[in-house]
């Protein structure tokens, strides 16, 4: 590490940009596994600010591996709702019954659900408790304002003029990066005309564990369970609708809903705030350059109709505390450009893949043409008939696969 002095600013081995999940995640893999090494997160938003998010996640069996490894689970899993059961409907609102045309059991093993629902407080919370315990420096309300590129450190700019020099930035501050700009790396990238509409709903019925995806021609609707008769919303629609959902007052968007929730679980009240998001799909052409790395959002913006956004920034996470840990150990150069390749070829693939998949999703069941509808559901049907390959879906799901890195099958690095 460079030497703290009078004249400037501390040295640190690596920045991350950006205290939301993924940058935490890292932040704490990376502490976990080299302890030597001096790790400090810089965050726009100011201090406590994440206590106000009222959305909630849904953590991969994989993931949530991750985060007991990490040391973290154990105080997430009394708040966290497992997903028992997952079903997938095909229909128009104004559909008097909506078929189930997929059930999905929730267990990938005996006791392990393939997915639990998590306030992203709680998990944003139990993440900061354990960066706090291992040591890593925050600083907050310190928008990074710009970049210098040295020989063998980067220079980061951040508020009032202040700097810090290290061997490494990460940059995990979200789909509209303002580092991946200064670092020059371009995206593809295009909007669906879509929005996501997200709050949290209380209901008179326990909802059971159980998840429900309802392909309407808008988009998807999922209705995600939470501890209590409470449910997590994420609501498609184009993007014109849910800007008049979002304004319309609490009795209009309540029916609204209720023709998409149903009565099932009794009646419904919204919580808290509803907010809405664009969608789109963004992949950055490149994930890495000379002493700098994209994670997350960052790095890939997708379409929550597979619910994998938060889960392909945990793998990222993983992936590239691993790149850094074992480069660290045979005594390699962290940032240099032929080390975090190997992060770069990891994660690649997989997003891309992930990201082609989700938009053929969306195109393929976010209408309402008839021909196109019956293919859908045949296939939707065909699945249902096919014990191992639904077997399959789950564990993809899961995120579980020999190639995962170690820390999502729940070993150490």
């Amino acid at each position: 590490m460079v030497e703290r002095t009078r004249k400037e600013q501390p040295g640190t081995d690596i920045v991350i940009a950006g205290a939301g999940y993924v940058g935490l995640a890292t932040a704490v893999a990376l502490k976990s596994s080299a302890p030597h090494l001096g790790v400090t997160v810089i965050d726009a938003a100011p201090a406590g600010v994440w206590r106000n998010d009222t959305r909630a996640s849904a953590i991969a069996a994989a993931a949530s591996r991750m985060l007991d490894r990490l040391g973290c689970w154990d105080a997430i899993l009394p708040e966290a709702q497992p997903i028992n059961e997952m079903t997938v409907t095909d229909s128009r609102t104004s559909d008097p019954v909506r078929p189930v045309f997929l059930t999905f059991n929730g267990e990938i093993e005996p006791g392990e659900p393939f997915a639990h629902m998590v306030e992203n407080r709680v998990l944003n919370a139990s993440l900061r408790a354990k960066a706090e315990e291992l040591g890593i420096e925050f600083i907050e309300g310190a928008p990074v304002n710009g970049i210098e590129q040295g020989e063998a450190h980067l220079t980061v700019r951040y508020a009032d003029g202040k700097s810090l020099r290290t061997r490494l930035l990460i940059a995990a501050d979200g789909v509209k990066s303002r580092l991946r700009d200064m670092a020059g790396i371009k995206t593809v990238n295009w909007e669906y005309g879509q929005s996501g509409i997200v709050c949290t709903v209380s209901h008179e019925r326990p909802h059971h564990g159980r998840a429900e995806e309802h392909f309407l021609p808008a988009g998807p609707f999922a209705i995600l369970p939470l501890k209590g008769n409470r449910s997590s919303l994420v609501w498609t629609e184009r993007t014109d609708d849910a800007e008049r959902l979002i304004n319309d007052d609490d009795f209009v968007f309540e029916h609204e809903l209720e023709l998409r929730f149903g009565l099932k679980l009794g009646e419904l009240h919204v919580e808290g705030p509803r907010k809405s998001f664009p969608l789109g799909l963004t992949l950055a052409r490149d994930f890495v350059k000379p002493r700098f790395a994209l994670a997350g959002d960052a790095a890939h913006g997708i379409h929550p109709i597979a619910g994998q956004g938060l889960n392909l920034g945990f793998k990222d996470a993983a992936a590239l505390a691993e790149t850094i840990v074992d480069a660290d150990r045979l005594g390699l150069d962290i940032g240099s450009i032929a080390v975090l390749e190997r992060y770069q070829t990891w994660r690649r693939f997989d997003t891309v893949q992930m990201g082609v998949t989700t938009d053929v999703l969306n195109r393929l069941f976010s209408n309402d043409n008839v021909p196109v509808r019956a293919l859908r559901d045949f296939g939707l049907g065909l699945v249902e008939r096919m014990p191992r390959l639904k077997g399959f879906f789950i564990r993809q799901a899961a995120g579980l696969s020999t190639t995962a890195p170690k820390l999502l099958q729940g070993q150490p690095i």
